[in-house]
């Protein structure tokens, strides 16, 4: 009997021990498979400095660093023209590539729909929307007009004389979300006299009196509105944002108009990217989004949070560039 219970105890000992062995094996190739980077993180802003893609990749990457989320540098290089279509050129160039991701927002569906750039948002990885910014409306300080309803008002009169200058390509987010919000107030949009100034002049043209009406980032009028030269009309939140200078401007819907824009910004990686490399880039990212840090950075510059990921993700892009073509058709800017 006891050489039985030897020979079962034996035998229990090895089955355990090969379950271990294999459990340990399955474990470690699982660790195998998990990814993170090897080098430097080049971070593109698809434009040049001082605008919104290059202040929200400088400031993701800043608090990846000083939060030590990610330990590897991430220099942010800027590749400006074309309304981010250079930029987007240069990623495509980096197929497969772990170590490349690029900050976009609408033009990254509009400029492909306007025929200005032959990569889409479905030629890149998407891995994670971040922030929630809004256009703002803004007019001199001295301007006759003190709401966005004087402001259409005069243009169902004549759209033509009133100039709208944005940063943006006709067809591009600065445009688009003006064209969205007068199209909701009434105005024949088709009639609306749209100026571009790709290097960054608006602000200087409407200080010197050039155009009547600039269109742009909310972030990028705080300053002038603080010094007293110029003021917001209306933003295209749906709700008034918090911060100082920042809510006081009003929103396109407490002026009656039903319609709003948001400029989504998200981070996006080239085409083919291992998908252990996407996996560790949106849990990071998700870090990223939960920390104090990072709801800090937000409310500096007026954005709202808006994390999306995965199918999600692609989702909200799809159906953004549904509701965008159908605008850029009326316009007859479509191509």
């Amino acid at each position: 009997m006891k050489k039985v219970f030897v020979i079962l105890t034996i035998l229990t000992l090895l089955i355990v021990s090969a379950c271990s062995s294999k459990s340990t094996g399955e474990d470690a190739g699982a660790e195998d498979k998990k990814w993170s980077p090897e080098k430097p993180i080049e971070v593109v802003a698809p434009a040049g400095p001082g605008g919104g893609w290059d202040t929200t990749a400088r400031m993701v990457t800043q608090v990846f660093e000083e939060e030590n989320l990610i330990d590897k540098r991430m220099p942010v290089v800027n590749k400006a023209g074309g309304g981010g279509a250079v930029g987007w050129a240069y990623i495509a160039g980096q197929k497969s590539s772990n170590h490349h991701l690029f900050v976009s927002s609408p033009p990254l569906i509009l400029v492909p729909l306007n025929g200005q750039s032959q990569y889409s948002h479905e030629d890149f990885t998407p891995i994670a929307n971040m922030i929630a910014d809004y256009g703002a409306f803004a007019v001199k300080a001295d301007s006759k007009w003190n709401t966005l309803t004087d402001l259409f008002e005069d243009m169902k009169t004549d759209p033509t004389k009133i100039s709208v200058i944005g940063t943006s390509s006709p067809g591009s987010m600065d445009h688009m979300q003006f064209i969205k919000i007068a199209q909701a107030a009434g105005v024949d949009v088709k009639k609306v006299k749209y100026l571009s100034d790709p290097d960054g002049g608006g602000m200087t043209a409407l200080l010197n009196g050039s155009v009547e009406v600039y269109s742009t980032g909310v972030a990028e009028t705080v300053e002038q509105v603080r010094a007293g030269k110029i003021k917001v009309l209306g933003i295209t939140a749906e709700e008034r944002l918090e911060g100082e200078v920042l809510s006081d401007f009003p929103t396109t819907v407490e002026q009656g108009i039903d319609e709003t824009f948001i400029n989504w910004r998200g981070f996006f990686g080239p085409a083919d990217m291992d998908p252990a490399a996407v996996e560790y880039y949106t849990a990071k990212f998700q870090e990223l989004n939960d920390s104090g840090a990072w709801d800090e950075m937000r409310k500096k510059y007026g954005w709202n949070e808006m994390f999306i990921t995965g199918d999600d993700y692609k989702d909200f892009l799809n159906k953004e560039r549904e509701e965008m073509q159908v605008l850029l058709d009326e316009l007859g800017l479509a191509k």
